[in-house]
């Protein structure tokens, strides 16, 4: 691990390095308030990967895996509805997701009753979106695309902003686009979580969720929180996702091993459709909320109204 007393500068960002991979070190960033990777990529050198490279090399089965996993998506998918529906009136139903991926996030809100637009860069995963008979933007989102686009209800960014090289400039433009009390949904990684720590300061595994340059940002349920707000949200609830990190406390070590790791995920999709199947759904709600206020899980679930 890297002397986390160091201080290390680059372009006016500075803090101490909590991570090195790839040429790059993980700063935690005084000026920012999250740790991110430095030197922090151009839009220009993303903009390639994520347009044509990402689901191909970074991502081949990704939404492969997605339809296999389509029953457990749509119950966690529902369950991120109804928590947006219960902050908005009955007659505010416009969703926009911003980094749409297979798309089907927008097909469960379709399905709802929702009026549904997608933003996604990857050309394989918008032109799957195409074929599910979605509205999608085949763009970046960004000041220049952002004219283009009506206002929105509701703003969902599932995996996008650890993605990005400056999260507050996004989130404003976000906040702009939404209508005024409009609801925004955020799913980050949980990086450097306790778990994660255990696993890498007691147990010698390497910190294997550092990944520059394609993901940037390492967020937690306080960075992200307080970004959230200095970007002029109020955040009303928060849960996270299953703590996947413990089947590696157990000696399950999935790392590296897309069979292993394929087993702990089913474990985890069976326990959460027995728990919801069962008519235990609050149960589970309840689990992870209670998991957030302990920083533990292996994502970050925001949901912040617009002020």
């Amino acid at each position: 691990m890297p002397d986390p007393i160091l201080n290390k500068e680059w372009n006016g960002h500075v803090g101490p390095v909590v991570a090195s991979h790839n040429e790059f070190d993980v700063i935690e960033c005084k000026i920012c308030g999250f740790k991110h990777s430095i030197p922090i990529p151009t839009e220009d050198e993303l903009e390639k990967v994520y347009q044509q490279d990402y689901y191909t090399q970074e991502k081949p089965l990704y939404i492969e895996r997605n339809q296999e996993d389509l029953e457990w998506w749509n119950m966690v998918y529902t369950h991120r509805y109804e928590i947006i529906e219960n902050h908005l009136p009955d007659k505010q139903r416009s969703m926009l997701d911003i980094g749409s991926g297979p798309g089907f996030f927008l097909l469960n809100g379709k399905k709802r009753g929702w009026k549904v637009k997608g933003i996604e860069p990857s050309d394989q995963a918008a032109e799957h979106c195409r074929e599910l008979g979605l509205d999608i933007e085949n763009i970046f989102f960004s000041e220049q695309t952002a004219v283009g686009l009506e206002r929105f209800d509701a703003v969902n960014m599932g995996e996008v902003l650890e993605h990005i090289p400056d999260p507050a400039s996004l989130l404003k433009l976000v906040h702009h686009q939404l209508n005024d009390n409009g609801m925004l949904c955020i799913i980050v990684p949980n990086d450097f979580n306790p778990f994660q720590i255990v696993l890498r300061d007691h147990l010698g595994f390497k910190p294997w969720w550092v990944a520059p340059p394609h993901h940037i940002n390492y967020f937690d349920f306080d960075s992200l929180g307080k970004l959230v707000e200095r970007c002029g949200f109020e955040v009303v609830h928060k849960e996270s996702t299953f703590p996947i990190d413990m089947f590696l406390l157990m000696g399950d070590n999935y790392i590296g091993n897309d069979e292993q790791g394929r087993v702990c995920h089913t474990k985890r999709m069976n326990f959460e459709k027995a728990m919801n199947q069962s008519g235990s759904g609050k149960v589970l709600g309840n689990l992870y909320s209670a998991l957030a206020q302990h920083a533990v899980g292996r994502e970050v679930v925001m949901f912040a109204s617009k002020k």
